[in-house]
């Protein structure tokens, strides 16, 4: 078993100020593969005052000498690429096959977008006798969630670089092992001592300390919507800036002009990937009411043909869920579902029939949903698709709208000027037109209770940025 017990402070892996270990469990086979070391309060202080130190020189440095060390931090990356996507398949179940293709393939896509994007910003604009220039915002927290850990931890620290910021890193417990080997990646990078820190732990205790730390300036989150306004609430005492990613309820709006096979399985394939454990995931099936029965029975169909089980097999289409935690709460809701008389077309409770271990969840759709109903309106957060049937493109609008979430919807149509004016009526922050995968250096983010500012390429920087006006500057 691999011990991760330091902390990265000042450019140094050190001992925690606490004695308290956790067991990092692979949750295909629920048995501990690694321990960290978990922070208080104290460790989020060192981290704060060593990235303040660092703050007053990193701050002045060049677009240019940034440029340079993100180049450094990506060649490091990806001489590492094979050990991410083998930590992240164990600490979180994904397949590897797509650890490779997507998870590990998402530090390497921010770190190239945010080059990109500080190759061409420009900090200073003049306005009359005024000049208008951006500069750091300071100290920041970044704290990052299980289901895309790479992902989120590069989103966030690249643009924070790019800016001129230091930082603490709060990964999440439950999947830190990627984190940390993102920490031996800073430090091979020759990132100066102090920019980046990082410390582990739990929400409650490193999560609230650095939300609410006098010395730093603004927080970045990604999690759950109840998390989210936890730590805008204790930060709000010290006014820092909180830019939050949170929550979603995504709808997938099919009209009735596709090619209907290739695009419902699509869909499918869309809505269980990463075993629905993605802010973003297409949970929600819109289809014509008319095309209900053919849509379950190819629903059907296709939950039947899935592979479903070890992650570290290349064969593998669908791995675990990440915790029991999340295993249970999956399994509530799909109770609730069956009990509120949505019609069960695949999946159900359990364990799949052939695993006798591991938090893994039956792929499962429910049929014959009406807008109201539990599993319509709740995030699940796992392998569960909801289809529910609309009369004509104006009411497949409004049920994609009727939610608290405003993060990601799609839309999928055989006339691209139908799909893009059922996209601009959609009241959320992302839409993909026609199964587009998202774009690097596009803006990631969400209207409503999904949260507040963007994240990747140039929109990301926004957030790591203050703004200033010099009056008089000739």
């Amino acid at each position: 078993m691999k011990k991760y017990e330091n902390f990265y402070i000042n450019g140094a892996w050190i001992m925690p100020e606490g004695g308290q270990n956790l067991e990092v469990l692979n949750p295909a086979t629920e048995q501990a593969f690694a321990t960290i070391s978990l922070g208080t309060a104290a460790d989020v202080d060192a981290a704060v005052s060593a990235a303040r130190r660092a703050f007053t020189s990193f701050s002045q440095t060049s677009q240019t000498e940034r440029v340079e060390m993100l180049r450094a931090i990506l060649a490091r990356y990806m001489a590492r690429y094979d050990e991410f996507v083998e930590a992240i398949t164990l600490e979180m179940g994904a397949p590897i096959r797509f650890s490779r293709a997507e998870q590990a393939e998402a530090g390497e896509g921010h770190l190239k977008a945010t080059i990109k994007a500080l190759e061409s910003f420009c900090a200073d604009e003049r306005i009359n006798n005024t000049l208008i220039t951006h500069e750091p915002v300071g100290v920041c927290g970044l704290i990052t969630p299980w289901n895309w850990p790479i992902n989120q931890v590069a989103c966030k620290v690249a643009p924070a670089i790019a800016a001129g910021c230091t930082m603490v890193l709060k990964p999440s417990e439950i999947a830190p092992i990627s984190s940390m080997l993102f920490a031996e990646v800073m430090h091979e990078a020759g990132v100066p001592a102090g920019v980046f820190n990082l410390v582990n732990g739990d929400g409650p205790t490193v999560g609230a300390a650095i939300s609410s730390h006098e010395g730093i300036d603004m927080v970045s989150f990604t999690g759950s919507t109840r998390a989210g306004v936890a730590i805008a609430k204790a930060a709000a005492d010290t006014v820092k800036r909180v830019h939050q990613e949170l929550g979603g309820k995504s709808a997938n709006i099919i009209l009735d002009d596709v090619e209907f096979e290739p695009t419902i399985r699509e869909a499918l394939r869309m809505g269980f990937k990463n075993s629905g454990q993605s802010c973003n995931a297409p949970s929600r099936l819109l289809v014509p009411a008319a095309w209900m029965e053919k849509t379950a029975e190819l629903a059907r169909e296709y939950v039947a043909s899935m592979v479903v089980g070890d992650p570290m097999d290349e064969a593998t289409q669908m791995g675990p869920v990440v915790s029991r935690l999340q295993f249970d709460k999956i399994q509530t809701l799909i109770a609730r579902g069956i009990e509120q008389g949505a019609a069960l077309v695949a999946g159900g409770l359990g364990l799949p029939e052939h695993l006798d271990r591991g938090y893994f969840v039956k792929p499962t759709v429910f049929s014959e949903v009406t807008p109201d109903m539990g599993i319509a309106r709740i995030e699940i957060f796992g392998p569960v698709i909801t289809i529910i049937g609309y009369s004509d493109d104006a009411e497949a609008i409004n049920i994609a709208n009727d939610t608290v979430y405003g993060l990601t919807n799609y839309v999928s149509s055989g006339d691209i000027d139908r799909a893009r004016s059922v996209a601009r009526q959609l009241r959320s922050g992302m839409v993909h037109i026609n199964g587009t995968p998202g774009d690097y250096d596009g803006a990631f983010g969400g209207y409503k209770q999904s949260g507040n500012g963007r994240e990747w390429g140039k929109f990301g920087f926004a957030d790591f940025l203050e703004i200033k006006s010099i009056f008089g500057f000739h």
